[in-house]
């Protein structure tokens, strides 16, 4: 009994070892599996490879930024505000380069370098007076067709009748008959109907102060604008400085228009607010004239002409604030020549607006009427002392009767 009993205990005491060995080994694999599931420690990087090209950038890579761009340090690096930590100057702004001052060509002997142009345009009056005169018989028929002629070119009916009569006498008294004398008799008789002995000067230098102040009237359409920009490079051309006032203030491109001439050979532009009052910016015009020390203002005027009244006041207004600073040295009236005798009824409500001191005659050189400077001479009892042969900056001549007179009977 003693023995089995004992040898049942040492089987259970057996059975119960293995159990246990079994229960641990379970247990412990449990631990080694649930250790594995930690992540790996990165092994650590190989040497690279220097004989292996380089890698191209992935997206977020700073591919802009080569990889061997030394590291830039605290005075190098760009501050939020645009600029730099101190150490290192601000970028600067680009230079804006100012507009190149041109310089204008002489204006002696400016009509005469032009005399082709004039010619061109002025032809049939010259040619066609010559022409008639070198017939054998110059009869009725034939002075009627002179007087024609004449008229047709806009010289007027009274002084067509003038040059005329004089004509015939000469020619009946001389008996000069030769193209050469007629030429020469034809060339004289046209100077003194132009009228040789008027004074065409610019008024712009007055004596006793400084500086001349001269307004440009002229319904709008004629050249005005330009014409007042051209007669800057005038003035510019022959030694003096200018302020321009840009008093047509109803015209959204006139101040523009005028600004450009303007600084195309340095003349100061005086401006104020589109339809603002004209008289303001003549009055603040000849003030800073004054003020720089210019010796000429030069004054672009509006010229509409819806009603006589309108302008009429327009006009007076912008003379009686001018003249609180100086009396007007010039009043230029800017005639379009291709208008003929149009023209003449635009000059007779202008003189009666301000007093007109001078005449310039644009577009001559598309019109053989050049007859509307005797015209408008006679009409007004001013002389005609610019002229505008062309579209050109430079293209704006003093008037000389004789080289006119040239130029409509050619060589």
């Amino acid at each position: 009994m003693g023995v089995a009993h004992t040898g049942r205990v040492m089987d259970i005491v057996i059975l119960a070892v293995v159990i246990a060995v079994v229960v641990i080994g379970a247990l412990g694999g449990l631990v080694v599996g649930s250790r594995r599931k930690k992540p790996l420690p990165p092994p650590p990087p190989a040497a690279p490879d220097i004989t292996a090209p380089p890698a191209e950038p992935h997206v977020g890579d700073e591919a802009e930024t080569p990889r061997d761009e030394p590291r830039r340090t605290i005075e190098e690096v760009d501050l939020p505000g645009g600029g730099a930590a101190t150490g290192t100057a601000v970028e600067e702004p680009p230079v804006v380069e100012a507009p190149v001052i041109e310089i204008p060509e002489p204006t002696a002997g400016r009509l005469v370098r032009l005399r082709t142009r004039l010619s061109r345009s002025q032809n049939a009056l010259g040619k066609g007076l010559l022409t008639l005169l070198s017939r054998e018989h110059l009869d009725e028929d034939t002075w009627e067709e002179i007087e024609d002629t004449l008229l047709t070119a806009d010289v007027g009916v009274q002084p067509t009748q003038e040059l005329v009569e004089r004509l015939r006498e000469r020619v009946r008294v001389l008996g000069t008959r030769t193209p050469e004398e007629l030429r020469g008799l034809l060339r004289e008789e046209l100077i003194t109907l132009v009228g040789p002995d008027l004074d065409r000067t610019v008024k712009t230098e007055p004596a006793d102060r400084k500086p001349g102040i001269v307004m440009v009237v002229g319904v709008n359409g004629t050249g005005k604008t330009t014409t007042t920009g051209k007669l800057a490079r005038v003035l510019v051309a022959d030694g003096r400085t200018v302020v321009l006032g840009a008093a047509d203030t109803f015209r959204a491109a006139a101040a523009d228009q005028l600004q450009t001439w303007g600084e195309r050979v340095g003349a100061h532009t005086v401006r104020g607010p589109e339809a603002g009052d004209p008289a303001s910016v003549a009055f603040d015009a000849v003030k800073e004239g004054k003020e720089m020390g210019v010796d000429v203002v030069l004054i672009d005027t509006a010229g509409r002409l819806h009603t006589k009244t309108g302008l009429m006041d327009e006009l007076g207004k912008v003379k009686r604030v001018v003249e609180k600073h100086a009396p007007l040295d010039e009043v230029l009236l800017v005639l379009d020549a291709t208008t003929g005798q149009n023209g003449l009824v635009q000059a007779r409500v202008f003189a009666e607006v301000v007093d007109i001191t001078g005449i310039v005659l644009t577009k001559l050189d598309g019109t053989a009427k050049g007859g509307i400077v005797v015209a408008v001479q006679r009409e007004l009892g001013v002389p005609v002392k610019l002229i505008g042969l062309g579209e050109g900056a430079d293209d704006l001549a003093p008037f000389e009767p004789a080289a006119f007179v040239d130029a409509l009977i050619g060589d």
